[in-house]
């Protein structure tokens, strides 16, 4: 017996060292697709990049940190409700327990104060904390490994540049064996290229600076992307979506789940306003990334990440294609579904802003006539929105209030199948349950 133990041990370890040098060997990177050759970047021949827009090339080192920290969206994930900037302590539920953002403030106790110009690199590239303890992917490392030592360190001199706050970091609840942060060193082998940004010379300047601000920068990746059963990203379905609460649409070019019959000023519009006419309103992570990162970005630089999503393959995905038109300006018409609940949480509560018709008459904003959102057959985005309302602060837009505490679970599950049933292509067919598992998912 304990000689076929041994046998079984080994086998397992032969077969998944194999299934490492396959993944390793036969995955595609982020910028795969592209094909073209890449030269270092000292070897370039057009405009760096990397870094800051031409207009801040020559601005000290905090300046040009502050840009970059925006771009790549640090105080978002890195702030509590209600508390200090970068300070850390905001939760990310996850399956097995909740992980805790940490505390990246410059104070020597309870924040990075102690961490050299490597111990930042090693964070931000390799996953590893200055204490030798591994990352979890929560920290997008996978993503930020490509970009330049020059730029990571601006970012960690403007950190420094920020007030000290003194707030111990909160124990994660991961349950065993996700506890385990010395696992991640096998699964950060396999995902984490630990590679600096190469431009690829078969492309445009535009292009290359697009791709830089896309996956090293934005780490768009990291929400659209699918990822695999090991939690790593499937780029063989790059920005083809991704549900983790709420749903990360898809962005690729197909003119029918993606954003192929988007107009480039539609894309820019929303990326930069959160809000494109006829398409929808930012919510969410998405409504917080674009109040916090991308509104403040040259233009030039989401012209350029435009120039990016448009040269994606398109990848098909099983999100709607269809847009349904207005809805009858009558309560008593339309609605795809008899839903007394439904009905009448929306007209207690809906009505005033968004209309029957779904077209509002209070701001383009609260227009949720053809919208992404209402034209999910899922309703995930439009129960998380009930539930959590919106809270934008881009100039013109306007916020939402949160219903979560308001409504049950059951009067959730009802409006937004009511809500996909009237303003859709068909009705959602959402429980409580459903409700309660979302609320689960991201309670921030």
């Amino acid at each position: 017996m304990r000689r076929i133990a041994v046998i079984v041990i080994a086998a397992v370890i032969i077969v998944s060292v194999i299934g490492i040098f396959a993944w390793r060997t036969f995955d595609p990177g982020p910028f795969a697709f592209a094909g073209g050759s890449t030269v270092a970047l000292a070897d370039y021949r057009e405009a760096n990049p990397t870094g800051v827009p031409a207009g801040l090339a020559q601005a000290d080192i905090v300046k040009r940190g502050e840009y970059l920290a925006k771009a790549a969206d640090c105080m978002v994930c890195h702030t509590a409700p209600g508390g200090a900037a970068f300070a850390g302590g905001l939760p990310f539920p996850a399956p097995s327990g909740t992980l805790y953002s940490t505390n990246i403030t410059p104070d020597k106790d309870t924040g990075i104060g102690n961490y050299s110009d490597q111990d930042f690199l090693n964070a931000m590239q390799r996953g590893i904390r200055k204490d030798g303890a591994r990352l979890y992917p929560a920290m997008p490392y996978t993503s930020y490994t490509f970009m330049t030592d020059a730029d990571e360190l601006a970012i960690k001199a403007y950190l420094f540049s920020l007030p000290a706050v003194h707030r111990p970091n909160q124990d994660d609840t991961l349950q065993f064996p996700y506890n385990q942060r010395w696992s991640m060193m096998f699964w950060s082998w396999i995902f984490n290229p630990n590679t600096r940004f190469t431009p690829n010379v078969a492309k445009s300047g535009e292009w290359n600076r697009g791709a830089y601000f896309a996956e090293a920068l934005a780490h768009c990746g990291e929400c659209h992307t699918p990822r695999n059963p090991a939690f790593g990203l499937d780029n063989r379905r790059k920005f083809a979506g991704a549900a983790y609460g709420w749903l990360a649409y898809n962005i690729t070019p197909d003119r029918g789940a993606g954003i192929g019959s988007w107009s480039d000023d539609e894309v820019f519009a929303y990326l930069t306003k959160g809000h494109a006419t006829g398409r929808g309103t930012a919510s969410g992570p998405m409504g917080e990334v674009v109040d916090h990162s991308l509104s403040l970005m040259d233009p030039a630089d989401i012209r350029a990440l435009v120039a990016y999503l448009r040269s994606i393959p398109a990848v098909v995905s099983s999100e709607p294609a269809t847009i349904a038109p207005p809805a009858p300006a009558s309560p008593k018409e339309g609605g795809g579904i008899a839903d007394t609940l439904g009905r009448n949480v929306f007209a207690q509560a809906c009505v005033s802003c968004h209309s029957w018709t779904g077209l509002s008459a209070l701001s383009p904003f609260a227009t949720i006539s053809g919208s992404r959102a209402v034209n999910d057959p899922s309703a995930t985005n439009v129960a998380q929105i009930v539930i959590s309302g919106t809270r934008r602060l881009t100039p013109d837009a306007i916020s939402m209030p949160a219903f979560g505490s308001t409504y049950s679970d059951t009067e959730i599950a009802a409006v937004a199948n009511y809500v996909t049933g009237r303003f859709g292509i068909a009705a959602s067919k959402l429980t409580a349950k459903d409700v309660a598992q979302l609320r689960d998912q991201t309670a921030r």
